[in-house]
């Protein structure tokens, strides 16, 4: 399949989300494209995501499947892989849809400038053409061959339970709210994990 199938709109939607336009972002598009053509959109919980990273392309996967973080369908495990594992529920179909490495950006003048942008010491000239050069890999990203972008392989952990639903306990060092599963024990005493580092400072 070659070009996107996500509409304007979509991917406008995708901007406004995300607040900017980034290779990362149209990456996480065409993900998200596969996603739908083989397991459709979740509009409750019925399909799953695992994102292997954190990176802008979640935003999209958000947008366009259904697959919320706030709903627990979105699950991050960032292990720095441009990767995503989705599930359907109603009858255990998964994928895994991996990115291809990107031979273009290893040493190119976009990975040269985004750097300088990282280290916040760009030029005026430099903006321009980094904005210049940002285009031109998202319009690509968008026009490529599916196959050039992704592997689909097979998903590497079972279809993630439902989000838990847990009562709440109060901490009792700071008084605040915490899920009963997640408090800690320190001294006889139940607390959030931030009133227990600070009661067992590592060394």
């Amino acid at each position: 399949m070659s070009g996107t199938t996500i509409t304007r709109e979509q991917i406008e939607k995708c901007i406004d989300f995300h607040g900017h336009w980034c290779p990362g972002l149209a990456t996480g598009i065409r993900a998200a494209e596969l996603a739908l053509r083989e397991l459709g959109q979740s509009t409750d919980e019925e399909i799953v995501a695992i994102a292997e990273t954190d990176f802008c392309g979640v935003d999209a996967v958000q947008v366009l499947t259904g697959c919320t973080i706030g709903k627990g369908n979105l699950i991050i495990r960032n292990l720095g892989k441009v990767a995503f594992s989705f599930y359907r529920r109603a009858d255990g179909k998964s994928i895994r849809i991996v990115a291809r490495p990107d031979e273009r950006s290893s040493g190119s003048e976009y990975r040269q400038i985004q750097q300088k942008s990282n280290e916040g010491i760009l030029s005026a000239e430099d903006h321009s053409r980094f904005r210049e050069l940002r285009n031109l890999r998202c319009s690509s990203i968008l026009e490529a061959d599916m196959d050039r972008l992704f592997e689909i392989k097979e998903v590497q952990e079972p279809v993630p339970d439902f989000a838990p639903m847990e009562k709440s306990v109060l901490c009792e060092e700071c008084g605040e709210k915490v899920m009963e599963t997640r408090v800690r024990l320190s001294g006889g005493r139940l607390l959030c994990q931030y009133c227990f580092d600070a009661e067992n400072p590592r060394i």
